[in-house]
């Protein structure tokens, strides 16, 4: 009996003199970090095309953290909802609801704290509009991807992936108080990269997928068909990209990016497709990072665009 209240003890010592470091960090990985990137780096470039040149810095700071909390809370939810299956991938295996580092509750109360602030903070800092739009973007990652879609459907990251289309509109409608044409365009965008940059990554995971169950197109189908499926949103994405140069009145910058890029892309594309129809090895996460490139520097052209006089 001694000997387990010291072994209690000494583990409640433990837990007491975990750096602080460490649970600060744990948190922010809840809130996936890398994607949190990806997605204000399509906030940001919108509110210069919003506002046809440079906007106010202080609304895009506060669209940012806002952004930024609406973002992590989406993901927070996410890694709540699906530490189950986190425990069966090794891609996931050491994410902090899995191991321990942060509990179920806690995660659960942190992700309603950053989804409450943000709202609340978009509402003082920006208007009503955009604040509906980030509870938007976390009710459908949430909701219709992590709860309804993803264990059901292998078109789960089509339709979930609408969520990762919102920051477009949110940056859009902090600017102008609406939501325009161009913004509509750059929205469609996102919604068609989204497969062609997401399924590459299944593709790598397919035996972590198929371990939790998870019935995502790498699974599926074979390499093959979804090397096609990936070459069918690439070029979509590519067109919807070009649509956007007469909707918003773009110029030689974004034009010759959205060219020479779109090519770029739709050639990875390719070249994936032609390895798995070949039986050769398959290198999707070549497809996967040229992908996340190929979004960044678009977006890059859409800021860079407005302030260029040609």
């Amino acid at each position: 009996m001694e000997e387990a209240i010291d072994i209690s003890t000494t583990s409640e010592k433990t837990a007491v003199k975990r750096p602080i470091g460490r649970t600060i960090k744990a948190y922010v990985t809840l809130t996936k970090p890398r994607v949190m990137e990806l997605l204000l780096v399509s906030t940001v470039p919108v509110m210069f095309l919003a506002q046809g040149g440079m906007p106010n810095l202080w609304l895009v700071l506060a669209t940012v953290i806002g952004g930024a909390m609406s973002a992590g809370s989406a993901a927070s939810f996410n890694m709540y909802i699906d530490r189950d299956m986190d425990a069966h991938m090794h891609r996931t295996e050491n994410r902090p609801l899995v191991t321990g580092e942060i509990s179920p509750r806690a995660g659960l109360i942190f992700s309603w704290v950053l989804a409450v602030a943000s709202t609340v903070w978009l509402l003082a800092t920006t208007n009503w509009l955009t604040a509906t739009l980030s509870v938007a973007a976390i009710f459908f990652y949430v909701v219709i991807y992590t709860l309804i879609l993803k264990r059901r459907t292998e078109q789960n990251i089509i339709w979930g992936g609408i969520a990762g289309c919102f920051p477009v509109v949110i940056g859009w409608s902090a600017v102008t108080g609406d939501v325009a044409w161009p913004a509509i365009v750059l929205f469609v965008l996102i919604f068609l990269w989204t497969p062609a940059h997401y399924w590459p990554l299944s593709m790598k995971y397919r035996d972590d997928y198929s371990d939790a169950d998870v019935p995502m197109l790498g699974v599926t189908r074979n390499a093959s068909q979804v090397g096609l499926q990936v070459i069918l949103y690439a070029w979509a994405t590519v067109a919807c990209s070009l649509l956007l140069i007469p909707v918003a009145n773009m110029g030689l910058v974004y034009t010759a990016s959205a060219l020479v890029l779109g090519g770029w892309f739709i050639y990875e594309s390719h070249r994936l497709y032609n390895q798995a129809v070949r039986g050769s090895n398959p290198r999707p996460m070549r497809v996967f990072h040229a992908s996340i490139s190929y979004l960044t520097l678009i977006f890059v052209a859409v800021a860079i665009d407005p302030l260029l006089p040609f």
